[in-house]
């Protein structure tokens, strides 16, 4: 998803990828975690929190930024079923999530190098977060996306 939903002081602030970094990674069907009056979109298909992207059907290949925290998880759960995507989440690579999800599911990890800078949903960049980054890839062709992206990073390909 390309929101974080964290709450300060009871409002929503929502934190998006720079989308010059997805267009590095191809076209995307979906993004289930679009926010609302998004300043760019990142896939062809979005559905916003309103659509409640979690409980709708997924198709073709989705770009995912999850809601960081609480269910985090779940969403990459939906991804891994779904098999088809890319997901950018913190790198916290010893979380029970990374463990049920990722490690021995993911086609592919791209761990970027230092912070992204995200966007605001009024779209201006933002600072960094406090931890670092990677995109998971699901499917063949995913992995791929990554390892031709030209992202700076280290990638790691989980199914040699």
């Amino acid at each position: 998803m390309n929101t974080s939903f964290e709450r300060c002081e009871n409002t929503k602030v929502e934190w998006l990828t720079p989308p010059n970094l997805v267009l590095k990674l191809g076209e995307f069907d979906l993004d289930p975690c679009s926010p609302i009056d998004a300043p760019f979109l990142h896939a062809n298909n979005n559905f916003t929190t309103i659509d409640d992207g979690l409980s709708k059907e997924w198709f073709g290949r989705v770009y995912l930024n999850p809601p960081y925290g609480r269910g985090m998880e779940l969403w990459i759960e939906k991804l891994k079923n779904h098999g088809n995507g890319i997901a950018l989440i913190f790198a916290r690579t010893e979380t029970k999530c990374f463990f049920e999800h990722i490690w021995n599911d993911a086609d592919a990890l791209l761990f970027v190098k230092g912070r992204i800078r995200f966007y605001h949903v009024t779209g201006v960049q933002a600072g960094t977060p406090g931890a670092p980054s990677v995109f998971i890839a699901y499917g063949r062709e995913n992995a791929l996306a990554l390892k031709n992206s030209g992202i700076d990073g280290r990638y790691l390909d989980l199914k040699l």
